[in-house]
């Protein structure tokens, strides 16, 4: 189907060109009186792009990463009389341990009053502690436990999301655990799995790579509020410009996706994390997709569209912009430049993608353009999971920071994991015409996506952070994040990290502790 906007869910890039003179309306959905229930199917694996690299993390730790302790070793305290012995008590000791636990090593480490007894790392240290404690030469004996963070998420599939531990969001968190619900992040997008409700909708026919689909006419289509994201009061002042109501209903899923990694509940033992997960989420969908132009939805996602968003979001009260989205066709895009200086002249920080195009021509992303002069907008690249730029992330002038957008060619984990709904009860007009059908927008999986959509976030959620330690001018909010950030590629600023990776624990840390 010929669609002014193209929006790619994997790599998240992509506003159409401007629509000429005012669109006539039309009907085009009636709220229905029935109301679903999310259904959450779990984790898939995403069948896009993908590596046979193992994880780097398990493989050089021999997997014993998700041990409690360290393998090979216990902490023991040798009593004094033991510790001042004579040379032949220390070597009938050394001889009785190796007789029992084969070759050791007894070390006493700098700054300790204790020792570390070293041996095979396939004996079990708890084993090894209890028989070491029931010596007389032994004051206590212990396995050398794993120490983290103080707030480490219990979050099921927090240990998959390489991009939260390669920023040290534990870290950050120990300072600032995930901002204030005073902080309201917009997010402007294909809208947000925010409501459980029924939408009746007409569907006619269509074309899509070469196959003639057919009118599926009057459908009613139920959609339900992503089980992940959603708390009391956590949605404000949503609004949808392109059917022109209060109802920004995700018809896509990035919309979702973005949100999660801005603010997804988190420590709630469910799912996945999110940076600012106490700060609230106004949905404001401005990007129109698919099923939004199977349905004829009476408005598409152009420039003024998205500019009209932009000022939407600072006149109802967001602190925090993400704009996970852009074109690279046409000219230049002063409405929306206008609309991001005014946004940030309301106290409004915004953040937006860098460009997933590099390796077709790296053409100028219009969007993140206007942002790159503005103090308090930032354009965004993305990098993988080993730090370095992801090779679709666009390398130009305007980008001013980088954050985790995923690279599934070095990880086969490489892509950023959040809450968003199953592909195959959305992306039916994928299947052949003999299959297709309605889509259902109330069943979520847990799915990775790459693409600096997925990097912007990142940066929206540290800085509603920020804004939750009062640092609540947009300006003085950039001038952090780029201060503290880790410097990447030549030294200084350069076009494919701008200032470098987002480092939030020295963010947050250099601006104060949250009171």
């Amino acid at each position: 189907m010929a669609s002014v906007v193209a929006l790619v869910v994997a790599s998240c890039m992509a506003l159409g060109q401007a629509q000429t003179g005012p669109p006539t309306k039309r009907a085009a959905r009636v709220l229905m009186d029935e109301f679903p229930e999310a259904v959450d199917r779990g984790t898939i694996e995403w069948p896009g792009e993908s590596t046979d690299v193992p994880d780097a993390t398990v493989q050089a730790r021999g997997g014993t990463a998700a041990l409690p302790y360290a393998p090979g070793k216990v902490i023991v305290k040798f009593r004094a009389a033991g510790m001042g012995g004579s040379r032949a008590s220390t070597t009938s000791r050394t001889r009785e341990l190796s007789a029992a636990l084969g070759r050791i090593r007894i070390e006493r480490p700098s700054h300790a009053d204790f020792s570390l007894l070293h041996f095979d790392p396939d004996l079990d240290p708890e084993a090894v502690a209890v028989m070491l404690a029931a010596r007389d030469d032994v004051e206590y004996a212990q396995a050398a436990y794993k120490v983290r963070s103080y707030f480490r998420p219990n979050d099921p599939l927090y240990d998959q999301q390489w991009n939260l531990s390669l920023i040290g969001m534990e870290d950050a968190w120990d300072i600032n655990e995930g901002g204030r619900e005073s902080i309201i992040v917009a997010v402007l997008d294909t809208g947000v799995a925010f409501q459980n409700a029924s939408y009746a909708y007409t569907a006619g026919s269509f074309t899509n790579g070469g196959f003639t689909y057919p009118a599926l006419g009057r459908i009613v289509v139920p959609f339900a509020a992503a089980p992940d994201l959603t708390s009391s009061g956590r949605f404000v002042s949503p609004y949808d410009f392109i059917y022109d109501d209060p109802n920004p209903v995700d018809m896509d899923g990035h919309g979702t996706h973005v949100s999660g990694t801005a603010g997804q509940l988190t420590n709630n033992g469910v799912g996945t994390a999110g940076i600012a997960f106490k700060a609230r989420i106004m949905p404001v969908k401005c990007i129109s997709t698919m099923w939004d132009d199977i349905f004829n939805s009476p408005y598409v996602g152009t420039d003024d569209v998205v500019a009209r968003a932009i000022r939407y979001a600072a006149d109802n009260g967001a602190d925090v912009i993400n704009m996970s989205l852009g074109r690279n066709g046409g000219a230049s895009a002063p409405a929306v430049g206008a609309a991001m200086r005014y946004a940030v002249s309301k106290g409004a920080f915004i953040a937006v993608a860098g460009g997933n195009d590099y390796e077709d021509g790296n053409p100028v992303e219009r969007l993140a353009e206007q942002a790159g002069p503005i103090p308090g907008a930032m354009a965004v690249a993305a990098v993988g999971p080993d730090g370095n730029r992801a090779p679709y992330s666009g390398v130009q002038s305007y980008i001013e920071i980088a954050a985790p957008g995923g690279n599934r060619r070095v990880s086969s984990n490489g892509g950023v994991w959040q809450q968003t709904y199953d592909p195959a009860a959305v992306e039916t007009y994928d299947l052949p015409p003999s299959r297709y059908g309605p889509p259902r927008f109330d069943t979520f999986v847990n799915i990775s996506y790459t693409g600096t959509s997925m990097a912007t976030p990142h940066v929206a959620g540290l800085a509603a952070l920020l804004m939750s330690q009062g640092i609540t001018t947009p300006s003085a909010v950039e001038a952090a994040i780029k201060q503290f950030a880790t410097d990447k590629g030549p030294e200084g600023r350069d076009d494919e990290y701008g200032e470098g990776l987002i480092n939030p624990r020295a963010t947050l840390r250099g601006l104060g502790i949250i009171r």
